[in-house]
């Protein structure tokens, strides 16, 4: 399985947009490595969305589309998915 994921510093903070193949272990790396050189800047460590691929093609084109989006698009997407803005990198959300 495959997933594009969406990160925020906080509610309608900052927001970046990534794909792996091991979505635990990525926002493990964002978390203690750094992750990114962006993540690292802006504190983007909150997972607020994310979806599933089967293919590692699938899930990078989604992250290409989302990543040429409106901002306002993003947060819409954000609020129907997740409206409490809760970082689903914690406890149940990711297993």
């Amino acid at each position: 399985m495959f997933y594009t994921y969406i990160l925020a510093s906080h509610r309608n903070g900052t927001l970046y947009t990534g794909s792996t193949d091991d979505l635990a272990k990525r926002m493990w790396e964002h978390r203690e490595n750094g992750g990114s050189g962006f993540t690292r800047k802006h504190g983007v460590h909150m997972l607020v969305w994310y979806e599933a691929h089967d293919t590692r093609e699938a899930a990078f084109r989604r992250e290409r589309r989302i990543k040429e989006w409106k901002r306002a698009w993003k947060i819409e997407m954000i609020e129907r998915f997740n409206p409490g803005w809760r970082d689903m990198s914690e406890g149940q959300w990711l297993g």
